[in-house]
């Protein structure tokens, strides 16, 4: 069978644009000789909905366009994820659907049965669970049809053993298409591929996979679609990050040689899809953002200008009498590299204003955190004046292990319209940094060599009030990401009194987070929607 597998960017809501999107997608599909094209997890609503799902006039458009499409599949069929409405009289009042489209209509619905309900996925809240699955018949062939359903479980660590595949396989298909919304993260790929190889190899059956790409808010999601043949070999892989449409044909099963991208390109490719998309879909074209001389602020002006262009960022210097010259110089030489056009406003006598105006409260007190985050604050209302008076969208800078400990300030540098770095850990940002640096120098190399400072007080380090981010990152990542007791941790080497001192000051900072910008999610547990944890919660060894 000739089978196209459309790889596309949705945006949630956009019915128009979507549909668009899918039948020009199918007609590119039948010049080509494709006999059937394929689309990804509800793909005419775009990935997630959310509580969008809750209105009846959002579930009836996506069922409008998909009867507007089903028109257009004449001389080709079409595989179109989207809602639809629970007839069966129990249950949640939705399904999430496969629709089969052929002859002009809607030929039959294919409803998912394994709702995904960990991390980021809350699909039982909205959608009820299919309970029966067949196959489809087409073209003399049996396609068994799954919706994003024999998935790796990080809940568990596992393979769900009671897939729709293991009742769809006793009707003896000739292969599986899999339609899913599988979001980046730094592993995702190739557990991806793990499952696939399992599942082929278990069922003796080739795989087509269809996924999402673009980004919705925090989630980025990377395509990579492909096909696999029942020996569980790759024959064929859509490009990351990218839109694309590619036709194959089923009888081809030979290997294709696998190119290992590295960790980096990954993660940067992701964050300017992140930031392009979350301004093209808000209909934003400029982003502002405070740039210090430090190195998180001078990675997130990079990959700005990469998902924005140039002429679209503005970066604005704000030092304080605690600021170094060399601060201010790498800071300058930076946006000379980018070519973008920087604003200087010294903040010595705004902030000498505030000294005076507190001083009766602040009497017989010493300088402290108080005066510290009065600069932050300062900076943070240049800012968002500046982003009102000319409709840009504020970036926040800081990174996942400022955020983890609280190293920021309420209204003040953690302020923002969208966090590019806030799953980005502080030893990420200085790799990601040199990975950017790998054939010119675009971020002075001072900034990569100098000792981090918030430079609110003279000669502050960060080490001062946090350990070496070596092994600090190596923490958090035990708690955060693999999500070990603080006991756990303590076994693996690391002291008692540092993992108290680190959970501590993790879960007393929730409040922060929770008023901190949405976060682009690049790694399997970002702060955010996919990991809720109480504001008073006590958690120590």
């Amino acid at each position: 069978m000739k089978l196209a597998l459309a790889q596309l960017n949705y945006h949630i809501g956009n019915f128009d644009a979507n549909e668009r999107k899918i039948i020009e997608a199918i007609q590119n599909a039948t010049k080509q000789g494709a006999e059937l094209v394929v689309f990804a997890e509800l793909a005419i609503s775009g990935y997630p909905p959310r509580d969008f799902l809750a209105f009846d006039d959002f579930v009836a458009h996506c069922e409008i366009a998909i009867e507007r499409i089903a028109q257009h599949c004449t001389d080709i069929a079409a595989i179109v994820g989207g809602p639809s409405i629970n007839k069966e009289g129990s249950g949640k009042s939705l399904f999430n659907t496969a629709y089969f489209l052929e002859d002009g209509q809607v030929r039959s619905k294919h409803f998912k049965q394994l709702l995904p309900t960990y991390d980021v996925f809350d699909e039982y809240r909205y959608f009820e669970s299919g309970h029966s699955v067949e196959c489809v018949h087409y073209k003399g062939k049996k396609i068994a049809l799954t919706i994003c359903e024999d998935i790796w479980n990080t809940d568990h660590q596992r393979l769900y053993r009671h897939t729709p595949m293991e009742q769809l396989v006793k009707e003896n298909p000739d292969f599986i298409i899999n339609i899913a919304a599988s979001p980046f993260s730094q592993e995702q790929e190739s557990k991806r591929k793990f499952v696939f190889k399992w599942n082929a190899n278990k069922f003796g059956r080739p795989i087509y996979y269809v996924n999402h790409v673009g980004a919705q808010t925090e989630l980025i999601f990377d395509g990579n679609s492909l096909a696999m043949n029942k020996y569980g070999e790759v024959t064929l892989q859509l490009s990351a990050f990218e839109e694309e449409l590619v036709l194959l044909d089923t009888t081809e099963q030979k290997a294709i040689e696998q190119t290992v991208v590295s960790k980096y390109s990954k993660i940067e490719k992701a964050l300017i899809l992140g930031i392009s998309d979350y301004f093209r879909k808000l209909n934003f074209k400029k982003a502002t953002l405070g740039l210090s001389g430090g190195i998180d602020s001078a990675l997130t002006l990079v990959l700005a200008v990469k998902a924005l262009g140039a002429e679209n960022v503005i970066p604005i210097l704000m030092p304080s009498q605690f600021s170094s010259e060399h601060s201010v110089q790498d800071a300058v030489d930076l946006c000379e590299n980018l070519g973008c056009n920087s604003h200087l406003i010294h903040i010595s006598k705004i902030y000498k204003a505030f000294e005076q105006k507190l001083e009766p409260l602040f009497a017989n007190t010493d300088f402290g955190i108080a005066e510290e985050n009065i600069q932050s604050r300062i900076r943070g209302t240049l800012l968002m004046g500046h982003t009102n008076k000319f409709g840009t969208i504020l970036l926040n800078t800081s990174n996942k292990s400022e955020l983890a400990v609280g190293y920021g300030t309420l209204y003040g540098d953690m302020s923002g319209g969208l966090s590019v770095l806030g799953d980005v850990y502080k030893t990420e940002v200085f790799e990601l940094s040199k990975f950017i640096n790998r054939e010119n120098e675009i971020i002075p190399n001072n900034t990569l060599v100098k000792e981090p400072s918030a430079e609110l007080k003279p000669d502050q380090k960060d080490s001062d009030s946090l350990p070496d981010y070596e092994i600090l990152d190596a923490i958090l990542i035990e708690y955060i990401e693999h999500q070990l007791s603080p006991q756990a941790i303590i076994k693996k080497g690391f002291d008692k009194t540092l993992v108290n001192r680190i959970l501590k000051m993790v879960n007393i900072n929730e409040y922060k987070r929770h008023q901190a910008p949405p976060i682009l999610r690049i790694s399997e547990k970002a702060f955010g929607m996919g990991r809720r944890m109480p504001i008073v919660g006590k958690y120590l060894a």
